[in-house]
């Protein structure tokens, strides 16, 4: 009892901040999942209701007491400590730092707009967030990155080979400790060449100092200009030209498009927001409730193979399965694009693929509908497209037979609406996840960081180059080209390192999967030839 009175003020006080204590804990382990149980196994309850009369305290203490004395109970607990071995175990959750971000830093007034000092962040600026591996592999696609690069392998690039690319090329990039320096040569078509740069300046921004110094030539013109059969032999040495596409007949190195990043004369908004909108667009109408046409709606004027494509439309004698509309983008720039949202058409069970001068923008955002695509016989590919397979993410359609073979492939996709329907979501699915924005920046990281391993000379900076940073390109843009920037503008650096590169294909395995695309296509054209054969017949 004498226990008890010497102590009893100090208890009540100890008890009162311990059931504070414990009510603090049990909401942060809630918020963090769930209530943790003691070593006993017993599940933590909740105290109903605060004992607060002397005698409940009185003979609490009393048990306490004899317990303690005979040793059941170590006394350190109720003395605010406790021994180094039986220390309880208590799971916290630390806050992360907060992510640093760089917003654009533009000059006031008449001032000259240059590039702030030390403008690309460094992991150095913040020890705290130390990158972290990914601990993925790239898409599959990115082993064509092996391909592309291939023609140098045994040589090397040399200076000589570097100058011989500035023939057609719109602009040659140097990348030194981590900064942007461009010398440009020439207009491209629109502002093809300013979004491309936008783009590897956004590509800094993410992975800062993690690139090699390079020097290279870039060509914003859509077909290749490098024939292979110009440079033929192990020490031929061919120029290295980077560009948006290319094809089996030229060496030409496939770099994603500017319009990843917006396409401001047309009013395309960067992939990152278009994808989601595009999205949101395929969850509109299902698929059984689409459209059973094929669709199609561009410009024809830019090549022969779409005026062909126009010959399939319905009319008053033929019906090819198929709804084909003419773009007029003069007109629709009019009438502020409101007939041109990409979200918007993903309507119909069929969506056409046809190339244009050469390979089209169009490509990506047709297949990210959850539509079958009818992808007409292509000549050019872009960077992702090789990684993509006929009868899995898409419908190989002949392209000196248009009419004949869209038809069939609507018939049969009418006729098999869930083989059909997985076609299609296969592709869309590809799209969202393989070619999401994270991708895009990790196959241009690892293209260049190839590239840079290539190099027999030590880039510099040329004479009539300029330093290029995000404020260079954002802070004089107005109007959808600000917008756009400042839309696909990355803030932060990555958390974490780029994919893991895929090894490049052995020469039978490659061989192996182009043979099984190609007997692919064939199955398909012996399918349509019999669907003509036995038609005819019944007429």
């Amino acid at each position: 009892m004498w226990v008890y009175l010497r102590h009893r003020l100090r208890i009540e006080v100890s008890i009162k901040s311990t059931m504070k204590r414990n009510s603090e804990k049990e909401l942060n382990m809630f918020y963090n999942g769930g209530l943790h149980k003691h070593h006993s196994g017993t599940g933590w309850r909740p105290l109903k209701k605060r004992v607060t009369t002397a005698s409940l305290i009185f003979f609490f203490f009393l048990l306490v007491s004899a317990l303690v004395f005979l040793g059941w109970i170590d006394a350190s607990i109720f003395l605010g400590s406790s021994s180094s071995t039986d220390k309880p175990i208590i799971k916290t959750t630390e806050k992360s730092p907060k992510k640093q971000e760089f917003p654009l830093k533009c000059t006031k007034g008449n001032e000259t707009q240059t590039c702030p000092i030390n403008y690309y962040p460094t992991t150095t600026h913040n020890p705290d967030r130390p990158m972290s591996s990914s601990n993925e592999t790239c898409p599959s696609y990115f082993r064509w990155i092996h391909e592309d690069l291939r023609h140098w392998k045994h040589t090397g690039i040399t200076r000589d080979m570097v100058e011989r690319a500035r023939k057609t090329a719109h602009f040659r990039l140097v990348i030194v400790d981590g900064k942007a320096y461009v010398e440009k040569y020439r207009e491209s078509i629109q502002t093809r060449d300013m979004f491309s740069l936008w783009g590897i300046l956004q590509l800094l921004r993410l992975y800062p100092g993690r690139l090699p110094d390079l020097e290279l030539m870039f060509d914003c013109d859509d077909r290749p200009v490098v024939p292979s059969k110009d440079f033929r032999g192990p020490n031929a040495g061919p120029p290295p030209l980077f560009r948006y596409c290319s094809d089996g007949w030229s060496l030409d190195i496939v770099f994603p498009d500017w319009s990843f990043w917006g396409w401001a004369e047309i009013n395309i908004r960067p992939w990152k927001s278009l994808l989601e909108d595009i999205k949101q667009g395929n969850s509109r109408t299902k698929w059984k409730d689409r459209v059973p046409y094929a669709y199609w709606k561009g410009n024809p004027s830019v090549a022969p193979t779409r005026n062909d494509l126009l010959k399939c439309n319905v009319s008053n004698k033929d019906d090819w399965n198929t709804r084909l509309y003419t773009q007029d983008w003069v007109q629709e720039s009019k009438q502020g694009y409101k007939q041109s949202n990409l979200e918007d058409q993903c309507t119909h069970r069929y969506k056409i693929y046809v190339e244009g001068w050469a390979w089209s923008v169009s490509e990506k955002y047709i297949l990210a509908c959850d539509s079958m695509t009818l992808l007409v016989r292509p000549r050019y590919y872009d960077f992702f497209i090789r990684g993509m397979v006929p009868l899995e993410h898409y419908w190989p359609i002949r392209d000196n037979s248009k009419c004949t073979s869209l038809k069939f492939a609507v018939e049969w996709g009418n006729n098999h609406t869930q083989k059909a329907q997985a076609i299609g979501e296969a592709a869309s699915n590809f799209i969202q996840e393989d070619l999401k924005m994270d991708y895009i920046y990790d196959y241009m990281f690892h293209l260049l960081n190839e590239y840079a391993k290539l190099l027999k000379f030590k880039p510099s900076i040329p004479q009539g180059a300029v330093e290029l940073c995000s404020e260079m390109m954002a802070c004089p843009a107005k109007g959808t080209w600000e917008k756009f920037m400042v839309e696909s503008m990355v803030k932060s650096p990555s958390d974490l390192t780029p994919c893991t590169l895929p090894p490049p294909y052995d020469p039978s395995s490659l061989q192996g999967f182009l043979k099984r695309k190609d007997k692919s296509i064939k199955e398909v054209e012996m399918w349509e030839n019999e669907y003509w054969k036995n038609l005819n017949k019944k007429q």
